[in-house]
Protein backbone atom coordinates (compact mmCIF):
# COMPACT_ATOMS: atom_id res chain seq x y z
CA UNK A 1 0.00 0.00 0.00
CA UNK A 2 1.23 3.75 -0.35
CA UNK A 3 1.27 6.57 2.42
CA UNK A 4 -2.34 7.54 1.54
CA UNK A 5 -3.58 4.17 1.86
CA UNK A 6 -1.61 3.34 5.20
CA UNK A 7 -2.56 6.84 7.09
CA UNK A 8 -5.97 6.21 6.12
CA UNK A 9 -6.07 2.06 7.21
CA UNK A 10 -4.64 3.42 10.68
CA UNK A 11 -7.75 6.04 11.18
CA UNK A 12 -10.61 4.60 13.22
CA UNK A 13 -13.72 6.47 11.16
CA UNK A 14 -16.55 5.97 9.31
CA UNK A 15 -15.50 8.68 6.69
CA UNK A 16 -15.28 6.52 3.41
CA UNK A 17 -11.73 6.72 1.56
CA UNK A 18 -12.67 8.49 -1.51
CA UNK A 19 -14.41 11.27 0.81
CA UNK A 20 -10.70 11.53 2.61
CA UNK A 21 -9.38 11.53 -0.70
CA UNK A 22 -11.36 14.26 -1.73
CA UNK A 23 -10.38 16.26 1.16
CA UNK A 24 -6.56 16.09 1.01
CA UNK A 25 -7.20 17.39 -2.35
CA UNK A 26 -9.20 20.46 -0.37
CA UNK A 27 -6.46 20.79 2.06
CA UNK A 28 -3.80 20.93 -0.31
CA UNK A 29 -5.65 23.44 -2.20
CA UNK A 30 -6.76 25.40 0.78
CA UNK A 31 -2.95 25.48 1.93
CA UNK A 32 -1.75 26.67 -1.13
CA UNK A 33 0.56 24.03 -2.11
CA UNK A 34 2.60 24.50 0.92
CA UNK A 35 1.87 21.27 2.00
CA UNK A 36 2.23 17.68 -0.16
CA UNK A 37 -0.81 15.16 -0.07
CA UNK A 38 0.79 12.70 2.41
CA UNK A 39 0.99 15.73 4.94
CA UNK A 40 -2.07 16.97 4.32
CA UNK A 41 -3.13 13.41 4.23
CA UNK A 42 -1.96 13.07 8.18
CA UNK A 43 -3.11 16.56 9.09
CA UNK A 44 -6.79 15.01 8.27
CA UNK A 45 -6.06 12.20 9.95
CA UNK A 46 -5.34 14.14 13.50
CA UNK A 47 -8.29 16.31 12.49
CA UNK A 48 -11.15 13.48 12.25
CA UNK A 49 -8.99 11.68 15.48
CA UNK A 50 -10.37 14.72 17.51
CA UNK A 51 -13.83 15.39 15.94
CA UNK A 52 -14.98 11.70 15.89
CA UNK A 53 -16.64 10.73 19.47
CA UNK A 54 -18.77 7.46 19.96
CA UNK A 55 -21.52 8.74 21.00
CA UNK A 56 -23.62 11.70 22.23
CA UNK A 57 -22.68 11.64 26.53
CA UNK A 58 -19.24 12.31 25.14
CA UNK A 59 -19.89 15.42 22.93
CA UNK A 60 -19.02 18.71 24.69
CA UNK A 61 -19.68 22.54 23.87
CA UNK A 62 -16.34 23.17 23.99
CA UNK A 63 -15.09 20.76 20.94
CA UNK A 64 -14.95 22.85 17.90
CA UNK A 65 -16.06 20.15 15.69
CA UNK A 66 -17.58 16.57 16.46
CA UNK A 67 -18.68 13.26 14.12
CA UNK A 68 -21.07 11.00 15.60
CA UNK A 69 -23.88 8.95 14.87
CA UNK A 70 -27.57 9.38 15.90
CA UNK A 71 -31.56 8.80 15.39
CA UNK A 72 -33.54 11.25 14.27
CA UNK A 73 -36.31 11.91 16.82
CA UNK A 74 -38.85 14.38 16.08
CA UNK A 75 -38.28 17.28 13.57
CA UNK A 76 -39.27 21.18 14.59
CA UNK A 77 -41.48 23.32 12.36
CA UNK A 78 -39.44 26.10 9.92
CA UNK A 79 -38.64 29.42 11.64
CA UNK A 80 -37.49 32.24 10.01
CA UNK A 81 -35.31 35.43 10.92
CA UNK A 82 -33.94 38.71 9.79
CA UNK A 83 -29.79 38.89 9.86
CA UNK A 84 -28.03 41.42 8.14
CA UNK A 85 -27.71 39.70 4.81
CA UNK A 86 -31.54 38.62 4.42
CA UNK A 87 -33.77 36.44 5.63
CA UNK A 88 -33.00 33.34 7.72
CA UNK A 89 -34.13 30.21 8.16
CA UNK A 90 -34.12 26.77 10.66
CA UNK A 91 -35.13 24.28 11.60
CA UNK A 92 -34.64 22.15 15.24
CA UNK A 93 -34.07 18.50 14.93
CA UNK A 94 -34.39 16.20 18.56
CA UNK A 95 -32.11 13.40 17.48
CA UNK A 96 -30.69 10.47 19.91
CA UNK A 97 -28.38 7.53 20.67
CA UNK A 98 -28.32 5.05 23.90
CA UNK A 99 -26.84 7.45 25.50
CA UNK A 100 -28.58 11.14 25.13
CA UNK A 101 -30.08 13.26 23.11
CA UNK A 102 -28.93 16.42 21.44
CA UNK A 103 -30.58 19.18 19.39
CA UNK A 104 -29.38 19.40 15.71
CA UNK A 105 -29.84 22.96 14.30
CA UNK A 106 -30.41 22.77 10.54
CA UNK A 107 -29.71 26.26 8.87
CA UNK A 108 -30.99 27.47 5.32
CA UNK A 109 -30.92 25.68 2.37
CA UNK A 110 -30.52 22.40 4.83
CA UNK A 111 -33.38 23.60 6.87
CA UNK A 112 -35.74 24.52 3.27
CA UNK A 113 -34.84 21.02 2.31
CA UNK A 114 -36.27 19.39 5.72
CA UNK A 115 -39.21 21.27 5.76
CA UNK A 116 -40.26 20.01 2.55
CA UNK A 117 -40.34 16.33 3.72
CA UNK A 118 -36.82 15.11 2.87
CA UNK A 119 -36.13 13.76 6.43
CA UNK A 120 -38.35 11.74 8.99
CA UNK A 121 -38.36 10.47 11.76
CA UNK A 122 -36.50 7.19 12.61
CA UNK A 123 -33.45 7.97 9.97
CA UNK A 124 -30.11 7.17 11.32
CA UNK A 125 -28.24 10.53 10.60
CA UNK A 126 -23.69 10.71 10.44
CA UNK A 127 -23.76 14.38 11.50
CA UNK A 128 -20.33 16.71 11.10
CA UNK A 129 -21.32 19.80 13.04
CA UNK A 130 -20.08 22.51 15.96
CA UNK A 131 -21.12 21.87 19.33
CA UNK A 132 -22.53 25.00 21.39
CA UNK A 133 -24.27 25.02 24.57
CA UNK A 134 -27.85 26.24 23.65
CA UNK A 135 -30.42 28.16 25.64
CA UNK A 136 -31.73 25.13 26.07
CA UNK A 137 -29.03 22.63 26.59
CA UNK A 138 -26.43 20.91 24.26
CA UNK A 139 -26.73 21.79 20.61
CA UNK A 140 -25.00 21.03 17.26
CA UNK A 141 -24.98 23.46 14.44
CA UNK A 142 -25.06 21.02 11.19
CA UNK A 143 -22.52 21.88 8.62
CA UNK A 144 -23.36 18.27 7.21
CA UNK A 145 -25.36 15.41 7.46
CA UNK A 146 -26.39 12.13 5.65
CA UNK A 147 -28.73 9.12 6.03
CA UNK A 148 -27.00 6.17 6.67
CA UNK A 149 -29.29 3.00 6.53
CA UNK A 150 -26.21 0.40 7.44
CA UNK A 151 -26.69 1.51 11.43
CA UNK A 152 -30.17 0.87 14.00
CA UNK A 153 -30.14 3.06 16.85
CA UNK A 154 -32.10 1.30 19.72
CA UNK A 155 -34.01 4.50 20.56
CA UNK A 156 -38.20 5.18 21.03
CA UNK A 157 -39.64 7.45 18.30
CA UNK A 158 -42.92 9.81 19.40
CA UNK A 159 -43.35 11.21 22.62
CA UNK A 160 -40.88 10.99 25.54
CA UNK A 161 -41.43 9.18 28.85
CA UNK A 162 -40.18 10.22 32.16
CA UNK A 163 -37.84 7.56 32.66
CA UNK A 164 -36.09 8.22 29.58
CA UNK A 165 -35.06 11.99 29.84
CA UNK A 166 -31.86 13.10 29.61
CA UNK A 167 -30.01 15.76 31.13
CA UNK A 168 -29.71 18.43 28.02
CA UNK A 169 -32.84 17.03 26.42
CA UNK A 170 -34.77 19.91 24.13
CA UNK A 171 -37.58 19.60 22.31
CA UNK A 172 -39.06 17.53 24.67
CA UNK A 173 -42.83 16.03 24.36
CA UNK A 174 -44.32 14.44 27.03
CA UNK A 175 -47.50 13.48 28.52
CA UNK A 176 -48.52 13.12 31.93
CA UNK A 177 -50.47 13.04 34.96
CA UNK A 178 -50.63 16.57 36.75
CA UNK A 179 -50.31 15.12 40.64
CA UNK A 180 -49.79 18.53 42.47
CA UNK A 181 -49.47 22.04 41.76
CA UNK A 182 -48.62 25.65 42.98
CA UNK A 183 -48.51 29.18 43.22
CA UNK A 184 -47.37 31.46 40.82
CA UNK A 185 -44.01 33.41 42.21
CA UNK A 186 -42.20 36.69 41.38
CA UNK A 187 -38.44 37.77 41.22
CA UNK A 188 -36.06 39.98 39.84
CA UNK A 189 -34.00 39.78 37.07
CA UNK A 190 -30.49 41.21 36.40
CA UNK A 191 -32.12 43.64 34.20
CA UNK A 192 -34.88 44.54 36.09
CA UNK A 193 -37.57 43.43 34.70
CA UNK A 194 -39.82 40.50 36.83
CA UNK A 195 -39.74 37.51 36.11
CA UNK A 196 -42.70 34.50 37.04
CA UNK A 197 -42.37 30.75 37.93
CA UNK A 198 -44.28 28.43 39.18
CA UNK A 199 -44.00 24.62 39.57
CA UNK A 200 -46.21 21.07 39.27
CA UNK A 201 -45.55 17.71 39.66
CA UNK A 202 -46.38 15.22 36.57
CA UNK A 203 -46.43 11.16 36.80
CA UNK A 204 -46.78 8.42 33.80
CA UNK A 205 -46.37 4.86 33.88
CA UNK A 206 -42.67 5.72 33.94
CA UNK A 207 -42.40 7.85 37.27
CA UNK A 208 -42.71 11.59 38.37
CA UNK A 209 -40.97 14.93 37.77
CA UNK A 210 -41.00 17.95 38.68
CA UNK A 211 -41.97 21.12 35.90
CA UNK A 212 -40.89 24.37 36.17
CA UNK A 213 -43.10 26.45 34.15
CA UNK A 214 -41.35 30.36 32.94
CA UNK A 215 -43.07 33.69 32.88
CA UNK A 216 -46.20 33.56 30.61
CA UNK A 217 -46.28 29.42 30.68
CA UNK A 218 -46.59 30.43 35.04
CA UNK A 219 -50.16 30.72 35.22
CA UNK A 220 -50.59 27.04 33.93
CA UNK A 221 -49.86 26.15 37.37
CA UNK A 222 -53.08 27.80 38.57
CA UNK A 223 -55.00 26.11 35.41
CA UNK A 224 -54.69 23.16 35.97
CA UNK A 225 -56.42 20.92 38.71
CA UNK A 226 -54.59 17.66 39.62
CA UNK A 227 -55.77 14.62 37.90
CA UNK A 228 -55.68 16.49 34.70
CA UNK A 229 -53.85 14.50 32.04
CA UNK A 230 -51.73 16.94 30.33
CA UNK A 231 -48.86 17.25 27.42
CA UNK A 232 -45.71 19.23 27.42
CA UNK A 233 -44.39 20.56 24.61
CA UNK A 234 -41.17 22.02 23.61
CA UNK A 235 -39.42 21.24 27.24
CA UNK A 236 -36.20 20.89 27.74
CA UNK A 237 -34.84 19.06 30.92
CA UNK A 238 -32.05 20.88 33.37
CA UNK A 239 -30.48 19.68 36.66
CA UNK A 240 -31.78 20.44 40.24
CA UNK A 241 -30.09 19.45 43.50
CA UNK A 242 -29.00 16.33 42.17
CA UNK A 243 -32.45 15.77 39.98
CA UNK A 244 -33.68 16.21 37.05
CA UNK A 245 -36.09 18.67 36.23
CA UNK A 246 -38.27 19.55 32.93
CA UNK A 247 -38.89 23.18 32.08
CA UNK A 248 -40.95 24.70 30.02
CA UNK A 249 -40.25 28.46 28.65
CA UNK A 250 -42.12 30.74 26.25
CA UNK A 251 -41.98 28.24 22.68
CA UNK A 252 -43.14 25.88 24.72
CA UNK A 253 -46.63 24.64 26.44
CA UNK A 254 -48.64 23.01 29.02
CA UNK A 255 -51.88 21.21 27.04
CA UNK A 256 -54.79 19.65 28.44
CA UNK A 257 -55.38 16.06 26.63
CA UNK A 258 -59.04 14.03 26.08
CA UNK A 259 -57.30 10.80 27.25
CA UNK A 260 -55.96 8.68 29.81
CA UNK A 261 -52.59 8.63 31.59
CA UNK A 262 -51.65 5.63 33.40
CA UNK A 263 -49.42 6.54 36.52
CA UNK A 264 -48.03 3.97 39.22
CA UNK A 265 -45.51 4.96 41.51
CA UNK A 266 -43.13 2.58 43.67
CA UNK A 267 -43.74 2.77 47.03
CA UNK A 268 -41.83 1.94 49.92
CA UNK A 269 -43.40 -0.18 52.79
CA UNK A 270 -43.40 1.73 55.88
CA UNK A 271 -42.05 -0.58 57.73
CA UNK A 272 -39.31 -0.46 55.56
CA UNK A 273 -38.35 3.51 55.52
CA UNK A 274 -35.04 4.20 57.74
CA UNK A 275 -33.61 7.60 58.81
CA UNK A 276 -33.12 10.05 56.20
CA UNK A 277 -33.92 8.51 53.35
CA UNK A 278 -36.47 10.20 51.18
CA UNK A 279 -39.15 8.03 50.16
CA UNK A 280 -42.69 7.15 48.61
CA UNK A 281 -45.01 6.05 51.14
CA UNK A 282 -48.75 4.80 50.53
CA UNK A 283 -51.54 4.02 52.89
CA UNK A 284 -55.14 5.00 54.89
CA UNK A 285 -55.17 8.45 57.10
CA UNK A 286 -55.58 6.81 60.33
CA UNK A 287 -55.74 10.23 62.41
CA UNK A 288 -55.37 13.35 61.73
CA UNK A 289 -54.49 16.55 64.19
CA UNK A 290 -55.42 19.92 63.55
CA UNK A 291 -53.19 22.47 61.56
CA UNK A 292 -50.92 24.81 63.72
CA UNK A 293 -49.41 28.06 62.91
CA UNK A 294 -46.02 29.79 63.60
CA UNK A 295 -43.89 32.32 62.70
CA UNK A 296 -40.62 32.38 61.12
CA UNK A 297 -37.38 34.82 62.24
CA UNK A 298 -38.10 36.76 58.77
CA UNK A 299 -41.99 37.57 60.42
CA UNK A 300 -43.82 35.25 57.91
CA UNK A 301 -46.20 32.92 59.22
CA UNK A 302 -46.00 29.15 58.65
CA UNK A 303 -47.93 26.09 59.16
CA UNK A 304 -47.72 22.59 59.89
CA UNK A 305 -50.32 19.47 60.26
CA UNK A 306 -49.71 16.19 61.17
CA UNK A 307 -51.74 13.22 59.97
CA UNK A 308 -50.88 9.37 60.78
CA UNK A 309 -50.46 6.79 58.04
CA UNK A 310 -51.09 3.84 57.75
CA UNK A 311 -50.39 0.57 55.28
CA UNK A 312 -50.12 -3.43 56.08
CA UNK A 313 -46.81 -3.28 57.46
CA UNK A 314 -46.99 -0.36 60.28
CA UNK A 315 -47.69 3.21 60.59
CA UNK A 316 -46.19 6.24 60.54
CA UNK A 317 -46.81 9.94 61.56
CA UNK A 318 -46.48 12.47 58.69
CA UNK A 319 -45.61 16.33 58.85
CA UNK A 320 -47.60 18.33 55.99
CA UNK A 321 -45.34 21.84 55.82
CA UNK A 322 -46.89 24.77 54.41
CA UNK A 323 -49.96 24.61 51.61
CA UNK A 324 -49.65 20.81 52.23
CA UNK A 325 -51.10 21.59 55.85
CA UNK A 326 -54.53 22.88 53.97
CA UNK A 327 -54.93 20.01 52.16
CA UNK A 328 -58.24 17.90 52.79
CA UNK A 329 -57.71 15.23 54.20
CA UNK A 330 -59.34 12.96 56.64
CA UNK A 331 -59.74 9.71 58.65
CA UNK A 332 -60.10 6.46 55.76
CA UNK A 333 -58.72 8.49 53.00
CA UNK A 334 -56.04 6.50 50.77
CA UNK A 335 -53.13 9.02 49.96
CA UNK A 336 -49.73 9.06 48.41
CA UNK A 337 -46.96 11.16 50.03
CA UNK A 338 -44.32 11.38 47.73
CA UNK A 339 -40.46 12.54 48.40
CA UNK A 340 -40.51 12.81 52.00
CA UNK A 341 -37.76 12.82 53.93
CA UNK A 342 -37.48 10.30 56.82
CA UNK A 343 -36.82 12.14 60.71
CA UNK A 344 -35.94 10.49 64.17
CA UNK A 345 -39.49 11.48 65.74
CA UNK A 346 -40.74 11.05 68.98
CA UNK A 347 -39.92 8.27 71.46
CA UNK A 348 -37.77 7.00 68.68
CA UNK A 349 -40.41 6.60 66.34
CA UNK A 350 -39.94 7.68 62.56
CA UNK A 351 -41.19 10.43 61.10
CA UNK A 352 -41.87 11.81 57.29
CA UNK A 353 -41.60 15.24 56.99
CA UNK A 354 -43.41 16.77 53.43
CA UNK A 355 -41.82 19.26 52.72
CA UNK A 356 -41.55 22.24 49.61
CA UNK A 357 -40.28 19.33 47.64
CA UNK A 358 -42.78 16.66 48.56
CA UNK A 359 -46.05 16.13 46.52
CA UNK A 360 -49.17 14.53 48.65
CA UNK A 361 -51.82 13.20 46.55
CA UNK A 362 -54.78 12.13 47.29
CA UNK A 363 -55.99 8.94 45.65
CA UNK A 364 -59.71 8.13 44.60
CA UNK A 365 -60.39 4.03 44.08
CA UNK A 366 -57.33 3.82 44.48
CA UNK A 367 -55.84 0.15 45.56
CA UNK A 368 -53.00 1.06 48.03
CA UNK A 369 -50.52 -1.11 47.64
CA UNK A 370 -47.37 -2.21 50.30
CA UNK A 371 -43.99 -3.28 49.88
CA UNK A 372 -42.58 -2.27 46.67
CA UNK A 373 -45.27 -2.90 44.38
CA UNK A 374 -47.47 0.34 42.68
CA UNK A 375 -50.21 2.31 44.14
CA UNK A 376 -51.64 2.17 40.82
CA UNK A 377 -53.75 5.39 40.46
CA UNK A 378 -54.39 4.42 36.95
CA UNK A 379 -56.92 7.21 35.75
CA UNK A 380 -57.03 8.67 39.17
CA UNK A 381 -58.64 11.75 40.10
CA UNK A 382 -56.35 13.76 42.43
CA UNK A 383 -56.52 16.34 44.87
CA UNK A 384 -52.90 17.43 45.56
CA UNK A 385 -50.29 19.95 47.02
CA UNK A 386 -46.74 20.42 45.88
CA UNK A 387 -45.73 23.82 48.13
CA UNK A 388 -42.52 25.35 46.56
CA UNK A 389 -42.48 27.37 49.92
CA UNK A 390 -39.24 26.14 51.82
CA UNK A 391 -39.53 25.88 55.13
CA UNK A 392 -36.08 24.32 55.65
CA UNK A 393 -33.21 22.99 53.52
CA UNK A 394 -33.31 19.55 55.24
CA UNK A 395 -32.21 19.15 59.16
CA UNK A 396 -35.35 18.41 61.64
CA UNK A 397 -37.99 18.14 59.18
CA UNK A 398 -38.04 21.96 58.15
CA UNK A 399 -38.49 22.53 61.78
CA UNK A 400 -35.82 24.74 61.93
CA UNK A 401 -37.31 27.78 60.20
CA UNK A 402 -39.45 28.38 63.03
CA UNK A 403 -39.02 31.80 64.37
CA UNK A 404 -38.87 30.46 68.32
CA UNK A 405 -39.57 34.36 69.47
CA UNK A 406 -42.82 34.15 70.13
CA UNK A 407 -43.40 34.85 73.68
CA UNK A 408 -46.03 32.86 75.28
CA UNK A 409 -48.89 34.85 77.44
CA UNK A 410 -51.60 32.49 78.45
CA UNK A 411 -50.49 29.61 79.80
CA UNK A 412 -50.43 29.42 83.19
CA UNK A 413 -46.78 27.53 83.46
CA UNK A 414 -45.79 31.15 82.35
CA UNK A 415 -47.88 33.73 84.10
CA UNK A 416 -45.50 34.00 86.78
CA UNK A 417 -43.23 36.69 87.30
CA UNK A 418 -40.16 37.13 85.03
CA UNK A 419 -37.18 35.56 86.88
CA UNK A 420 -39.34 32.87 88.58
CA UNK A 421 -38.80 29.24 88.06
CA UNK A 422 -41.75 28.05 85.97
CA UNK A 423 -42.62 24.70 84.12
CA UNK A 424 -43.33 24.38 80.47
CA UNK A 425 -44.81 21.09 79.05
CA UNK A 426 -45.24 20.69 75.71
CA UNK A 427 -44.00 18.64 72.06
CA UNK A 428 -40.60 19.41 70.59
CA UNK A 429 -40.82 21.08 67.14
CA UNK A 430 -37.21 22.36 66.89
CA UNK A 431 -34.41 20.81 68.21
CA UNK A 432 -31.08 22.65 68.15
CA UNK A 433 -30.46 26.64 69.79
CA UNK A 434 -33.15 26.98 71.32
CA UNK A 435 -35.06 24.44 71.43
CA UNK A 436 -39.02 24.94 70.94
CA UNK A 437 -41.70 23.63 72.49
CA UNK A 438 -45.53 23.60 71.35
CA UNK A 439 -48.05 22.54 73.79
CA UNK A 440 -51.04 23.10 71.05
CA UNK A 441 -51.97 26.88 71.99
CA UNK A 442 -48.55 28.31 72.02
CA UNK A 443 -44.95 27.71 71.81
CA UNK A 444 -42.25 28.40 74.01
CA UNK A 445 -38.14 28.60 73.43
CA UNK A 446 -35.58 27.21 75.70
CA UNK A 447 -32.27 27.06 76.13
CA UNK A 448 -30.95 23.46 77.38
CA UNK A 449 -28.07 21.59 76.87
CA UNK A 450 -30.19 18.41 76.93
CA UNK A 451 -30.57 16.52 73.91
CA UNK A 452 -33.89 16.14 73.23
CA UNK A 453 -35.51 14.45 69.93
CA UNK A 454 -38.28 16.15 67.20
CA UNK A 455 -41.76 15.10 68.45
CA UNK A 456 -40.74 14.35 71.82
CA UNK A 457 -42.66 15.79 74.43
CA UNK A 458 -40.95 17.04 77.54
CA UNK A 459 -41.52 19.29 80.76
CA UNK A 460 -38.80 22.35 81.02
CA UNK A 461 -38.55 23.57 84.67
CA UNK A 462 -36.02 26.79 85.02
CA UNK A 463 -35.89 30.59 84.92
CA UNK A 464 -37.99 32.68 82.54
CA UNK A 465 -36.77 35.93 81.27
CA UNK A 466 -39.84 37.02 79.32
CA UNK A 467 -38.28 35.72 76.02
CA UNK A 468 -36.57 32.11 76.73
CA UNK A 469 -37.16 29.64 79.61
CA UNK A 470 -33.12 29.25 80.58
CA UNK A 471 -33.88 25.50 81.77
CA UNK A 472 -32.08 23.78 84.45
CA UNK A 473 -34.07 20.53 84.67
CA UNK A 474 -35.70 18.63 81.43
CA UNK A 475 -38.12 15.54 82.43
Amino acid sequence: MGAIEDIYADIDTDVPEEEFREAIDEKVEQMDGLVDEETAAQLLAHELADNEVDTIADIEPAMDEVKFLAKVRSVGELRTFDRDDGEGRVINVEAADETGSVRLAFWDKQAEAISSGELDEGVVLRVMGRPKEGYNGLEVSVTKAEPDDSVDIDVALGGDSIDALRLGQSDVALRGLVLGTDSVRTFDRDDGSEGRVSNLTLGDESGRIRVTLWDEQADRANELDPGTAVEVVDGYVKERDGDLELHVGDRGAVDEIDEAVDYEPETTAIEHVAIDETVDIAGVVRSTDPKRTFDRDDGSEGQVRNVRLQDDTGDIRVALWGEKADLDVAPGDEILTADVEIQDGWQDDLEASAGWQSTVVVLEDADTGVGDGPVGATEQTATAASDDTAVSDGGDAGLDAFAGDETPTTSEATSEADGDTVEFTGTVVQTGEPVILDDGTETMSVETDATVRLGEEITARGMYDGEVLNAEDIL
